[in-house]
């Protein structure tokens, strides 16, 4: 004698045969449930290693430390948006060695003027393909106003580098290096 059960309306099964089969949903939906929270899970180590990274820039450059030149990727695409004081907004754009260079320069003056910078608001946005865009509000040190940022890391190499930056300045001397068209 068969034993009929439905397990809804549209659904009814041979309890002898849907044993067998129920086995076989609940595996499936095993695997699937695993494997989704294994993804979840990776992403959300990812996305805090990104954040990690975003950290660590933030201690080296307040501290004036060499090792942010080497933070970034060779062809990064390094964004400096000057805020006019009309309110106004210029993008001048360089490449990482004139950048570095510069920085380099920079931090000599930075340091003595003990120069830092403080970020609020942080977000990690995945942008897919291993890559992160971290973004946030910089106070420079002294000031009451706050800067849009961000910046895209990925790991390059088994190396967390930055391939794009955007910082906001009101320093007017960027302004010299726009392109002009």
């Amino acid at each position: 004698m068969n034993k009929i059960i439905c397990l809804s309306l549209y659904y009814c099964v041979d309890l002898n045969k849907g044993i067998k089969e129920m086995k076989k949903i609940l595996s499936i939906m095993f695997v699937f449930t695993m494997m989704f929270t294994m993804g979840l899970k990776a992403f959300a180590e990812t996305a805090q290693d990104a954040l990690n990274f975003f950290h660590s820039y933030v201690n080296a450059a307040n501290s004036y430390s060499p090792t942010v030149a080497t933070m970034y990727s060779p062809n990064a695409k390094i964004i400096r948006q000057v805020v006019k004081p009309d309110g106004g907004l210029v993008n001048v754009e360089t490449n990482t060695a004139t950048y570095i260079r510069q920085m380099k320069i920079g931090q000599a003056g930075a340091k003595m003027r003990g120069y830092k910078n403080t970020y609020t608001n942080i977000s990690v946005t995945s942008l897919g393909n291993g890559a992160y865009k971290i973004s946030s509000l910089r106070q420079p040190k002294g000031e009451t106003y706050k800067l849009k940022t961000y910046m895209v890391v990925k790991k390059i190499n088994g190396k967390w580098q930055i391939t794009e930056e955007m910082m906001q300045t009101k320093e007017q001397i960027f302004l010299k290096y726009a392109n002009k068209k």
